[in-house]
């Protein structure tokens, strides 16, 4: 479980960078992809190290995360990609190729189809264990007006994280 623990590593910097966004990449094999995120988890489900993102149904990654066995997620540590952070998280790649708009170089991930952004300093591949979609009648009233107000509801992706670089 320890050496599990150490793909997880030290999250301060990973939680301190992820409102400001990070990179989920996914490849179907035909299609490709990246978005910013800025909502995530990380712990152990499962006896795995587990990174949790959500995909709303809206987003062109979504049909292409669910083609997929996995995805790869790219952090910016010590380097300033705001730019690029704002055009991945503002217009959509069925209009744009969004690795062209912002400048940014695909990667070959080590253990998994979808690859990483190389710009990033810090980057998980995980392979995809579980999905389902969140359930509205759960949801606290006040967080479900605030954010699902349009009743646009994440879709939940638990990957194992099987490298952490």
């Amino acid at each position: 479980m320890k050496d599990k623990m150490n793909l997880i590593g030290n999250t301060n910097e990973i939680f301190n960078q992820f409102p400001k966004g990070a990179f989920l990449t996914v490849s179907d094999g035909e299609r490709l992809n990246t978005m910013t995120i800025g909502w995530a988890t990380m712990g152990i489900i499962w006896n795995r190290p587990i990174m949790m993102v959500a995909v709303r149904k809206s987003r062109y990654t979504y049909d292409i995360i669910n083609n997929s066995k996995d995805f790869t997620v790219s952090i910016p540590i010590n380097v300033d990609l705001s730019e690029a952070i704002e055009i991945c998280g503002t217009k959509s790649g069925r209009d744009i190729d969004k690795f062209k708009a912002a400048n940014l170089t695909i990667g070959k991930s080590k253990k998994v189809n979808s690859p990483i952004i190389k710009e990033c300093d810090l980057h998980f591949e995980c392979k995809i264990l579980y999905s389902q979609f969140m359930d509205a009648s759960a949801f606290d009233e006040e967080v479900s007006k605030e954010v699902y107000g349009d009743m646009d509801f994440h879709k939940l992706y638990y990957g194992e994280i099987l490298d952490r670089y």
